[in-house]
């Protein structure tokens, strides 16, 4: 493989054909977790002290915000963060630059609205182009006075002062994006301690991305939260809910960034060993190790890690194809798409429509990008289907763009174990999530 150097300082990084993969790294802290925990402890009474944190664009832009809003931090360092709370954030008026930080941008837009104030939230191009409707509709249903900046449905917002409401109620759609939920879920004590009773949500339609949700009720039950839960429909958060710091919590390692180590164990020969996530794990993308399994991989469990063997394809092995709902695993769902690269027949990923309103795109920019390297691509609202290339020669050596999405440089970094070079473009754009991703890689593969 090419020399890899700091990614951040890379406009194009070229992969020569890798033949093994193995070794051991550990992750970094989980977005989902790092941003859920920020917000949480900024809303806590008590001091929260914060540790394995993920040192990202993402969370950076979490950190400036709070810290605009008056919220004390210290920053002990790049992964360990004190954060003393707030019932109600000290500044009432900010203008908040949240970039492509969906997991800042739709929980910090509904705790804002509920607490009262005066705020502008915006971000890069894209993230104007994500929908939010749906969640402001949820809280306008609360008395929230939000108001579209630009396009009906889309950021940037501005934020008034709530009106008074009685309502204990409110609905929102669960098919878009589980993020709306998240985010009346952890703004819900914010009502309840204005209603002075119970604050019921109630899902219209299927809710997709469960397993995230699960996450954010875990969390909030550590900070003190406990909300009741009817199947995935309704979901109840007590009228005497307040948050209150545990003190000391630690940000598990992320999952959705470990599927990409895990698949180099699982067509790199292995064994590959990824700490931080593991059998004890909260978030729903450990189970991409399952996919693995089903694809032919083996895998190892220990509480706090998992390890990975498979065949190596770089030497003619293969994975056994798959035909694979994903609607609870979309960010390890591009992981699977990439390794369809390697498998031994057409590949079907079913209920991904997700993938339209992320980053980017995915279903598109999957789309196009595999069909560079040689693939037979097919693609729907809600689906994908990849014939891999039939022989050696079929491959193409490629440049891959990666639209400012960081998962589709990581996920891409899996085709240099094909017969011939790969090009990431923008291979930066992993500082959302995981800034020194190509030099970790680099030190697995061979």
């Amino acid at each position: 493989m090419s020399s890899v150097g700091t990614s951040a300082a890379l406009d194009r990084l070229v992969l020569s054909p890798c033949t093994e993969a193995s070794g051991q790294m550990t992750l970094p802290g989980s977005k989902s977790i790092s941003n859920r925990v920020l917000l949480l402890a900024a809303l806590a009474q008590g001091q929260t002290r914060i540790h394995g944190l993920l040192d990202s664009d993402d969370t950076r832009v979490m950190l400036a915000s709070l810290e605009t809003l008056g919220l004390p931090l210290k920053r002990v360092s790049d992964t360990e963060v004190w954060v003393t709370g707030q019932a109600v954030f000290k500044n009432r008026q900010a203008d908040l630059f949240l970039g492509n930080a969906g997991t800042a941008f739709r929980p910090l837009t509904a705790a804002l609205a509920l607490m009262g104030g005066n705020f502008r939230l915006s971000g890069v191009p894209r993230m104007h182009e994500r929908p939010i409707g749906d969640l402001v509709d949820a809280l306008r249903q609360l008395g929230a006075d939000i108001q579209y900046e630009s396009a009906q449905g889309y950021p940037p917002l501005k934020i008034a002062p709530a009106a008074t409401t009685q309502m204990s109620l409110t609905r929102v759609k669960g098919s878009v994006s589980s993020q709306f939920l998240t985010a009346l879920l952890m703004a819900a004590p914010l009502a309840t301690a204005r209603l002075g009773r119970p604050l019921v949500i109630e899902v219209e339609g299927e809710l997709i991305s469960k397993p995230y949700i699960l996450i954010t009720l875990n969390l909030m039950a550590r900070f003190g939260v406990q909300v009741e839960r009817e199947g995935w429909s309704r979901f109840t958060v007590p009228a005497d809910s307040r948050y209150v710091s545990p003190g000391d919590i630690t940000v598990e390692g992320d999952a959705s960034s470990a599927s990409y180590f895990m698949a180099l164990g699982a067509i790199g020969g292995g064994p590959v060993t990824v700490h931080g996530v593991g059998a004890d794990s909260i978030q729903g993308d450990i189970s991409f190790a399952q996919t693995l399994e089903q694809m032919g991989a083996q895998i190892e469990w220990q509480a706090h890690s998992v390890t990975v063997s498979g065949p190596r394809v770089a030497r003619g092995g293969r994975l056994r194809a798959f035909d694979k709902d994903f609607n609870l695993i979309p960010d390890a769902a591009m992981t699977a798409a990439a390794l369809a690269l390697y498998a031994d027949g057409p590949c079907r990923l079913s209920n991904i429509g997700s993938w339209r309103v992320k980053e980017t795109d995915r279903i598109h920019a999957m789309h196009t990008e595999l069909v560079k390297l040689g693939a037979i691509v097919e693609s729907g609202p809600d689906w994908l289907e990849i014939t891999p290339p039939a022989t050696p020669g079929h491959w193409r050596s490629a440049e891959i763009a990666t639209y400012d999405d960081h998962r589709m440089a990581m996920c891409f970094s899996l085709a240099a174990f094909g017969p011939v070079p790969v090009t990431i473009l923008d291979p930066s754009c992993v500082r959302k999530t995981f800034p020194d991703y190509f030099n970790v890689y680099s030190a697995l593969v061979k």
